[in-house]
């Protein structure tokens, strides 16, 4: 999803995007921590790099943390937990990370305020480390919580797949909101809701709330520029979303999801059966994330469904092409036809093949 999440940064016009393993970096003001929050689709937050330097020890990685302007962006009354991830280094405990991190932010806030014990009263500036090798590196986390939480799913059906991933299918088929899109397993609405709003070019974080509102050194104007400017850019039109699912909950779950994204006018649900799916038209295209099979009696019903839905698809035109997420390993056995293109991600810890009929 790197090169996904790259590719929208640099629409919104951001200097120096780079994408790197399980992260996309890029320059940027205060006013574009605002921009990315609310416009980026893939990302799943927006940290703010305060420093990186190199941490062979654990005293390394307290001096370099003390070293670091906190009280630049933390005020004396501010919450700072720590949490973070190490990789590949010596510095192999979690825990014991964080305690070290803790305490050399504390210890250059409390210099800085003159206080023994500081109050965590205030505001939320969740700090993250990443030790990768022999580096550290040590971000705040502006967003709170995920950015795949857009607001509009309170809950959903079993394994769903989460928005960020959703939009990212859609990006990766290319739809641009001319030609029919469909979902036949649309379970609780994800794809079909984030194609309308990338159709609609509604930014996605319009409707929630983050962390770094409540910051006091990042100007409320910020907000509202950003968001005026978001709205601005929406686009109206008629477009031809559908999603379809068995299971009558599912699709009743999926139409509300619609109306709190304000996509409801745009996006259609049906209780439908994928193995008769049919659509009227020369050209369209299906994005989907069919049930996996990932228990050996489910596996089996898996394959009969992908052999079912590859009869369905059969028939359509061959200008119809196909996005569809699938962690099995016999899909293309059991759908029928070898992909055109395969393209591997992450759903979750889950390792699964984007199959793309082209």
């Amino acid at each position: 999803m790197e090169g996904i999440c790259a590719d929208e940064l640099r629409r919104l016009e951001l200097p120096q995007v780079r994408a790197e393993n399980g992260r996309v970096l890029c320059a940027g003001t205060d006013a574009d921590l605002v921009r990315l929050n609310l416009n980026v689709r893939t990302g799943e937050r927006v940290l703010l790099v305060l420093g990186a330097f190199p941490a062979r020890d654990f005293d390394a990685l307290f001096e370099g943390t003390r070293s670091l302007p906190w009280e630049q962006f933390i005020p004396k009354e501010g919450q700072f937990p720590v949490k973070g991830h190490c990789l590949n280094s010596a510095l192999r405990s979690v825990p014991a990370c964080q305690s070290i991190v803790k305490k050399a932010i504390a210890a250059r806030l409390g210099g800085k305020y003159g206080l023994r014990t500081l109050p965590e009263t205030g505001a939320l500036y969740q700090v993250q480390f990443a030790v990768m090798g022999d580096e550290a590196a040590l971000m705040l986390d502006t967003s709170g919580p995920g950015l795949h939480k857009r607001g509009y799913r309170a809950q959903g059906v079993a394994a769903p797949l989460r928005e960020t991933l959703a939009a990212g299918l859609v990006l990766l088929s290319r739809y641009r909101g001319r030609d029919p899109l469909c979902d036949p397993f649309c379970g609780s609405g994800t794809i079909p809701i984030e194609a309308a709003l990338i159709a609609k070019n509604r930014a996605p974080g319009l409707n929630r709330s983050f962390s770094s509102q409540k910051w006091s050194w990042l100007d409320k104007k910020h907000w509202i520029s950003a968001a005026g400017e978001a709205m601005d850019r929406e686009f109206d039109g008629a477009y031809e979303i559908w999603g379809g699912d068995i299971d009558p909950e599912a699709v009743a779950l999926a139409k509300r999801n619609a109306r709190l994204a304000e996509v409801d006018g745009i996006v259609r649900f049906d209780v439908e059966d994928a193995a008769r799916f049919h659509w009227g038209g020369l050209r369209g295209r299906v994005v989907t994330n069919p049930p996996y099979g990932e228990r050996v009696m489910e596996r089996k019903e898996a394959e009969e469904l992908y052999r079912s839905f590859g009869k369905a698809w059969s028939k359509l035109p061959e200008s119809w092409k196909l996005y569809l997420l699938s962690s099995h390993t016999e899909f293309e056995r059991t759908f029928g036809k070898k992909a055109d293109k395969k393209r591997k991600l992450y759903n979750g810890m889950l390792k699964c093949d984007l199959f793309m009929y082209l």
